[in-house]
Parts: C-alpha cells; structure tokens; sequence
C-alpha cells in the first residue's frame, strides 16, 4: 500500500478534512461569542449589583481588551514554536472559558469579576491564533472565506448567546446564569483534544528544526512591516468602534430607552445576526477581489450607519439601522486576518496575528473607557460620534496601504 492510501485512513488526516476541520473550530469560536456577548446582555445588572457607573462598566470591557492585547504578541511568537501542540493549546483555551466564566459568575466582588474576565479573554486571545494560522495554512487559496466560516461560528454564539440570555434574565440571575453557561466549555475541553490533535500538521511543509534555526530572523523582519502595522492600525480602529458600540449600546437600550432585558438581548443579537450571511459573502469577495475593495466600502458604510443612529435612534428606524449596522461590523474582521496572512509568512503567521491583536486589543481597552465617560457625562450622541470618526480614520488609512493581493504564502 502507498504512503498516500495509508494516509487517507489516517484518523489523524480524516480530522483534517476540510468539513471536520472548519466546523469543530467553529464550534469552538461559538462558545467563547456565545459567552462574551451574553456577556454585553447583563451588562446593566453587573453595573447595578456593583454600584458602578458607566466607566466602572466600561472598566470590565477594558480588562478584557487588556488581558487579550498583553498576552497577544508572545502568545503568538510561543505559538508558533509549539506548532505540534496546538490541539493540547486549543484543549486547555476551551478549558479556560469554563472557568473563567464561573469564577465571574460566583466573584462576590468587582476585582474578582475583573479577573474572572481576563482568564476568559487571555484564553480567547489565544484560541485564535493557532485556529486562524491552521486555516490559512490548509486553505490558501480561499483563506479569507474559511476563516469567515470561522468567523460564522462566532457569529451563531454572538446571536444565540444574547437573545437567549435575555430570556433567561426573566427567571435567572446574572451569576445563574454565567455559571451555567460556564460547564459545557469545561466538559468539551476533553473533546477538544482529541478533535484537534495535529492540527498544526500541514503536508509538504519544513520539519520543525529547519524552521526554528531562522525564526528569529524572521520574526525580527516582521516587526519592520510597515503594512503589517498598518494593518494592525486599521483593526485597532475598528476594535476601537466595535468595542465603544458594546460598551454603551446596552447602557442605552436599558437606561435611555427603557427597553426589556428580551428585547434588549434581542437588539444585540440582531446586530450580529446578519453577519451570518454577510461575513462569508464579503470574504468570499475579498478572495475574489482583494482586500481593499471589500474593507474600505464596509468601513464607510460602518461610519454612516453609525453617524444616522444620532437622528434615528429610536423604535423601529433603531432596529432597521442596527441591521444595517450588522451588514459590516463583524464581516471585516476575517478579511482584516486574511490580509495580514497574505502579508507574512506561515512560518511567524501566528505571530504576525500575536503582533496585529496586541496592537488592537490595547487600543480597544482604552476606547471603553473614552466611550463609557461620554456616555455617562456627555451623552449617547457624542459617543456616536467618537466611533463613526473611527471608522472614517480606518478607511482613510485602508486606501493608503499597500496591500498585498489575496492568494498562497
């Protein structure tokens, strides 16, 4: 028997197929945006049991930008010499969700719901790297559309988790119900390790020695990229916009619109809910015809729902805008990891999104704060306005980079 017919019953390469692959990664995503975004939900109650006001509630958003941007760059450099080991990495990621969430659905007090958040974020942080470097690597030809059949995973979790959550907010606490959700991350971790082992394994590829003699080297060039930071700028602004969006769209349903915990919940989710659809659509673009001509429409269009949100912020043209908003505001973020791993090579791909995150996750950190002190001593108004002026700034500096067309590396 040849080498190729033993390795067709594999089951290492039977996981390794592209529907096995795509899916349990997905899976996967969907747990951690099922848990943040349900997160965003009980935002109001954790604000209240506390007693904190709208920059303490931006505070818990920071931690968790925080905690994702420290650990992003050596996470990725670490990652990317543990190639054989991330399904071990992916296993204890899932693992940290679990009890992430339920130390912050039992913390008695505020630091402890801090922490609680970071172990949650830092294990979130991670999962994405290895994730998004093994579907770039087995798929590059259509890197940017698995990686938003990735993203979709995530999408479901950003839908599900809220509308649920807002139901369950009828008959269960806040800690309830974090608590709960945090079991099935810890059972499914074992799961996780069986289901991704090897999956850092790519035919034809160098042995790993080879490889860690020039790392370094590599790994030196990168970080004088100057379109991989402007890249890594472009979606620091847009973590900024996304971030401030879930800082204080909450606050407002519930404080200024007076609105159900369920309709609230389901406001939320219906904001991520049509990138169900969009996100692969736009990718499957991008692959087609670059980047660029995706990002910089989808970020002016980002802007201008957003600014029309200040005159229309009410009932049904509300919910109308929060669809549109929805059109753009999760699709760009597997183009905006597509174009950074069509920048580098596979061999520091996880480090170039360690290097990209970081630069984002810090910038997001602080725009929870600027966004909770306008809402809380301005008003909804000038916030709207901060985060429309970010996504304006993100496609400004979009067109101006040079970036490389989508394909193999």
């Amino acid at each position: 028997m040849s080498s190729q017919d033993t390795s067709s019953t594999d089951p290492v390469e039977l996981k390794r197929k592209g529907w096995f692959m795509i899916s349990g990664l997905a899976s996967g995503h969907a747990l951690y945006h099922w848990f943040l975004q349900s997160f965003v939900v009980v935002l109001p109650e954790i604000q209240a049991a506390f007693g904190l006001n709208s920059v303490g509630a931006g505070g818990v958003l920071t931690a968790r930008e925080l905690a994702s941007g420290i650990v992003a760059l050596p996470a990725g450099i670490v990652v990317d010499m543990l190639r054989r080991h991330w399904g071990a990495l992916m296993a204890i990621c899932i693992g940290g969700l679990g009890l992430g969430g339920l130390l912050m659905g039992v913390s008695p007090v505020y630091p402890l719901l801090l922490a609680g958040m970071a172990i949650v974020a830092i294990s979130h942080s991670i999962w994405h790297l290895p994730a998004s470097a093994a579907l770039s690597q087995h798929f590059p030809e259509k890197r940017a559309t698995v990686l938003s059949l990735h993203g979709v995973g995530g999408s479901i979790g950003d839908v599900a988790g809220p509308a649920i959550t807002g139901l369950l907010l009828a008959v269960l606490s806040w800690r309830e119900i974090l608590s709960w959700y945090a079991v099935p991350p810890l059972l499914l971790a074992f799961v996780a390790m069986w289901a991704f082992r090897g999956i850092g394994d790519v035919r034809g590829r160098q042995p790993d020695n080879a490889q860690d003699a020039d790392r370094m080297a590599v790994t030196k060039a990168l970080m004088k990229n100057r379109v991989l930071w402007g890249i890594a700028l472009v979606k620091g602004l847009r973590g900024m916009s996304l971030v401030a969006l879930l800082t204080v769209l909450p606050l407002y349903l519930n404080f200024d619109l007076g609105l159900s915990t369920t309709v609230r919940g389901g406001h939320i989710a219906l904001l991520i809910a049509i990138g169900i659809v969009a996100k692969p659509v736009a990718a499957h673009l991008s692959d087609r015809w670059g980047r660029k001509q995706i990002l910089v429409p989808g970020l002016i269009w980002s802007c201008l729902i957003t600014l029309l949100l200040i005159p229309f912020g009410e009932g049904i043209t509300l919910t109308v805008l929060i669809v549109f908003l929805g059109l753009f505001l999760y699709p760009d973020q597997p183009i905006l990891t597509a174009a950074t791993l069509d920048t580098v090579g596979r061999e520091v791909a996880s480090t170039a999104l360690g290097l990209t995150g970081f630069v984002s996750f810090l910038m997001s950190a602080v725009s929870a704060l600027v966004a909770g002190a306008l809402y809380e001593f301005v008003d909804i108004d000038a916030t709207l306005y901060y985060v429309g002026a970010l996504f304006a700034l993100a496609a400004m500096i979009m067109v101006v980079l040079p970036i490389k067309k989508a394909g193999r590396s």
